[in-house]
This record gives C-alpha cells, structure tokens and sequence, in this order.
C-alpha cells in the first residue's frame, strides 16, 4: 500500500525494535513470545499514538491549522503525546480530560500523564465522567474561530482514518521486519480501546496478505461492541486507503474478559503483567492499555489458548507514564 499519498510529518523513532521476551516465554512454558516495542516511539516517552500523530499532525499542517484540540480520560496517554508534538511545531493545543475513572487520588489528578501535559504547555479544560466529548471540542474549536483562529480536531485516541494510517505502516514495517529474520508469526497481540491501533493492523495485515492473526485485549468495552467499533473504522479505513471490502468482518476477533471494573481501574491480572515484565524482562507496561493487554495474552497462554509451538508477537502501545498516577495501586 502506498501510504506517501498522504500527508506526514516524521519525528517517531522508526521502526521500533523487535524483541523476544525469553524469560516470560520460559516462565509461562507456552508458546515463544516476542514484543514489538511501540513504547520506544520517542515522542514524549513513545507510545502507540505517535505513529497516529504523525499522519494527524500531516493532515493538520496541510489545512494549516494553528490549534490542535483533542481529548481523552485524565491519564491520556494520547492527549500528553498530542500536547508534545503541538509544543515542537509550534501549535496552540487544547486538550479536554474527562474524569472517567472517577478517582480522587491526587497522583491520578496531577501526576503522570497530566503533569506532562502542563510542562508542554496545553490549555487544560478538565470536564466530569459522561460529558459528550465530541461536541464539547467543537465548542472550543467553535470559540477559536470566533477569534480567527483555525482549529483542527483529533478524535479521542487518534482513532480516524487519517490516524490508523499509522498502524497500516506499522503492519507492513512488522511484516517486513519478520521477512528478515525468517520469524514466522501465529498470531498478534495488542490492547484495544479507541480503536484505531487495531483497525490500522488488521487493514495493514489483511493488504499485505500476511495471513497474521491480530487479537484485540479490550480496555473498555465488551467483546461485541469492540469488534463492531473496530471493524467499522477499518472499513472506514480502507475507503480511505482506496481499497473497500478488503477487510472481513471475521478477521475483526476480540476478547472482553479483561476489563475489569472499567477502563483505567485496576486489575489483579494487570498488577500481576506490570510486575512480572518489569521484574522477568526490564519493560514497564502501562496501567490502562499495555497492563490489561499482557494480562489477557499470560491468561490466555495459561489456559491453553496457544500451542507452545506457536510464535507470538505482543504489541507495547506505551504508557509508562501513567504508572505515576498509579503509585498506590503498585505499593
């Protein structure tokens, strides 16, 4: 797929490394694992929306905007990634944080991710659990151009078509980077939430005819109406791309056991992922995505799910600045 079509500023460390996790692999005595490392993306501590930024931040550049309004929960990993590339290129950001989680622990309020934010200088507009979000941007981005300011909006999570651009690349750059050491992969396995990480792969993977498997953790919502989130933005994606119909309904799988209480609350099974890669591996994981998503594949393994001959790749989408807001939940 010829993605330079589209307009995009480069500054994501590309390609991100591919590494195999042998001491949890050994640990759990199940398939080979190996970890694709989109915390090491580079842009304000990496994460997965970088790739996503860079096609966003293109397609705002190319229509000439002078802010960037998005949203996200308090502990937006997408929203801090959002505020440092507008600081770098010199935009005015406005981000919208919902108090989804309903926490009131101060290191959830104004550490971690929020912290960042303000150090990039965002204009912070904090709005309760419920609020809708779409139509609370269009006010501010209604309100700039009032004042003949040209606004341009990121959906939450940087999940549009112009934003899974960036994990159609990502396919097709993991593709590539399993061409090249001869690995052949049986499944992929990622966190899923706005769902732009996801639809980007399985467009990627299904236009690349690589045959790979991609399974969604969910983060916030059930098995159906992920899939269904899911799926819709990929067909969205591949009008986009040029290529309708390339994608399947069945290629869309998900799993909702691992959610939880709700998104951003914490799981025995995400403490128990963030401690074992951190203690077997060196790697942080993230409370919210990263966290849930490990756990649901160590489950998985644990119960059978994938033979031990079997080679899997777990997507890091980032994050590991949220551990921050989370410091009573790992004492």
């Amino acid at each position: 797929m010829h993605i330079s079509r589209f307009p995009r500023i480069h500054f994501a460390h590309l390609p991100t490394p591919l590494e195999p996790l042998e001491n949890l692999s050994k640990l759990l005595g199940g398939p080979k694992i190996f970890i694709k490392r989109d915390d090491c993306t580079g842009l304000a501590t990496g994460g997965n929306k970088t790739r996503k930024l860079e096609f966003l931040m293109g397609e705002a550049q190319q229509k000439n905007a002078d802010t960037i309004i998005t949203q996200g929960a308090t502990q937006s990993n997408h929203v801090r990634q959002t505020a440092a590339i507008s600081s770098k290129l010199g935009l005015r950001c406005e981000i919208m944080l919902e108090h989804r989680t309903g926490s009131e622990d101060p290191d959830y309020l104004e550490n971690g991710n929020v912290l960042l934010d303000k150090l990039f200088g965002a204009n912070i507009h904090s709005v309760p659990a419920g609020t809708d979000m779409d139509a609370a941007m269009q006010d501010v981005a209604d309100d700039i151009r009032k004042n003949g300011g040209n606004p341009y909006i990121i959906p939450g999570g940087g999940s549009s078509p112009t934003g899974a651009l960036g994990y159609v690349n990502c396919a097709m750059e993991l593709v590539g980077q399993l061409n090249d050491r001869s690995l052949k992969i049986d499944h992929l396995v990622t966190a899923t939430g706005s769902a732009g990480t996801q639809s980007g792969l399985v467009v990627g993977l299904e236009g690349t005819r690589s045959g790979i498997p991609v399974l969604g953790i969910c983060v916030n919502a059930d098995k159906e109406t992920q899939e269904e989130k899911v799926f819709a933005l990929a067909e969205r994606t591949t009008e986009f791309l040029g290529i309708p119909g390339s994608v399947k309904r069945e290629t869309v799988v998900a799993n909702g056991d691992y959610v939880g209480p709700g998104y951003g609350l914490p799981t025995d099974g995400m403490i128990e992922a963030t401690e074992l890669l951190a203690r077997q591996e060196g790697i942080l994981l993230d409370p919210v995505y990263s966290g849930k998503g490990m756990a649901g594949l160590i489950d998985l393994i644990r119960k059978g799910k994938f033979r031990k001959d079997e080679n899997i790749v777990f997507l890091h989408t980032g994050g590991s600045a949220g551990l921050f807001a989370y410091r009573k939940t790992f004492s």
